[in-house]
């Protein structure tokens, strides 16, 4: 059997997995309820980065090439931490390095938010490096986790528990940082662009940068309180068995077709969920929609993945099984990036925040497939997997670099559509590797 992580009982006995997959067991909170927690956590410190985009571009005067560096500061982390996370991970075991990584989480978020205070930016991108890195480290944990808690089957829609935890906190936390920081965000635009006095607009923007102080220092301290109820919680002693050395059995377990390019189809994917998360609003004033409304763009995508989510704890594997709800989410993906191109201002709009829906159940569909027959190799598998969201770095650069040449609409739809092609034919490939035919009356 397929195990990431051994549970080690007080009397050294290891059973194969953890054999409940509900929320609450016998003996207090069980694992999938505090991942729960902590996926929540991640998607209200995570999905801050769109609206943060047009906030650093407006309070350090910056082009959309230099504003697009918070995505990609972010999600470069993933490629630089998820193999160390890997090896810390299997050094402290599963309670210890999630309580870890919500700690170095936090030291990344008051870091962002010291640094926006005095207006150094590269300070502020070393905090979205620093938070990127104790995220890397939850994922890798997290991740194998809930994807073999239960029956493989029924991965996708565990997948989709913690999506609709983290996506209900990415909804609410653009909106709270639009309410309480970038309230009039469009105004101070204004203001700084007609100061002709240096000190004046300097005194403008300064005013305007320590709104996010303290709500940061507020976000760091709730991520302690979550360390704090991992640390004490009644989470059992999950450790990571020994990774294999890369060579005969192991060598095969990680090399395998579907997880070479399930990394591959994991990184364009999280390029275009990143494309219609954080870059909507940069789209959004594309046709010349004002600030004021862009910065909730967001929380329009994060509603449709929500959306989506819920669907897919209803429909998988009820009505359909994962790997076909997954064709089904490319297909609705490529019809919905066609009408954006096609279309014009809030209608184009809408249907960008609409892949939210598209989007939500690829991810958690992607993940394990990919994973899946990796054995002892299943956490260097899972940091393999992690490190592709590194595509949420590159390809929304690529946006930024070549929309001045063919137009914001095009460089949008040449993107994304390609990637959507290439998960629906890694679903019509991998789909049910390891799992055999469909029973006749499911196809």
């Amino acid at each position: 059997m397929a195990t990431t992580y051994r549970h080690v009982d007080g009397d050294g006995t290891v059973p194969d997995r953890i054999p409940d997959d509900s929320l609450v067991g016998p003996h207090g909170w069980s694992p999938l309820l505090i991942a729960a927690m902590i996926f929540f956590a991640m998607g209200f410190v995570t999905w801050l980065n769109g609206p943060l985009i047009s906030f650093v571009r407006v309070a350090f005067s910056l082009t959309d090439f230099n504003a697009f560096f918070i995505p990609l500061v972010f999600y470069v982390s993933y490629l630089l931490f998820s193999i160390p996370a890997s090896m810390i991970a299997r050094k402290l075991g599963l309670k210890q390095g999630l309580a870890l990584s919500i700690v170095v989480s936090a030291i990344g978020v008051a870091t962002f938010g010291q640094f926006i205070a005095w207006r150094i930016y590269g300070g502020a991108l070393t905090g979205l490096l620093t938070l990127g890195a104790g995220l890397s480290l939850m994922q890798v944990v997290i991740n194998p986790l809930v994807s073999l808690l239960g029956p493989p089957t029924h991965a996708a829609k565990r997948i989709a528990i913690m999506g609709i935890c983290n996506k209900f906190a990415g909804i609410l936390a653009p909106i709270v940082l639009a309410t309480l920081v970038m309230h009039n965000i469009g105004g101070v635009a204004a203001q700084a662009a007609a100061a002709t006095d240096p000190a004046v607009r300097e005194g403008i923007l300064s005013n305007f940068v320590h709104a996010l102080y303290w709500p940061y220092l507020g976000m760091a301290a709730m991520l302690l309180v979550v360390a704090a109820i991992v640390a004490v919680s009644s989470l059992p002693n999950l450790e990571a068995p020994p990774i294999p050395s890369l060579s005969g059995e192991a060598t095969t377990s990680i090399f395998r077709p579907h997880l070479v390019w399930g990394f591959i189809t994991m990184f364009l994917y999280v390029g275009a969920e990143v494309m219609a998360g954080d870059a909507i609003g940069t789209y959004g004033q594309g046709f010349g929609l004002p600030l004021d409304q862009t910065k909730f763009f967001t929380s329009l995508t994060l509603g449709g993945m929500l959306i989506g989510y819920i669907a897919g704890f209803l429909v998988v594997p009820r009505i359909l099984p994962q790997e076909r709800y997954l064709e089904l989410s490319c297909v609705l993906g490529i019809v919905l990036t066609a009408l954006a191109f096609l279309t014009h201002g809030y209608t184009s709009v809408l249907c960008v925040a609409l892949l939210g829906v598209a989007n939500a159940m690829i991810m958690p569909t992607i993940f394990p497939i990919a994973i899946r027959g990796a054995g002892a190799a299943t956490p260097l598998a899972s940091a393999l997997l992690v490190m592709s969201y590194s595509g949420g770095a590159i390809i929304p650069q690529f946006y930024v670099l070549l929309k001045p040449y063919l137009g914001f609409q095009g460089m949008f739809a040449l993107l994304v559509l390609p990637c959507y092609a290439a998960i629906l034919a890694y679903a019509r490939r991998y789909g049910r590797v390891g799992l055999g035919p469909l029973p006749l009356e499911r196809r």
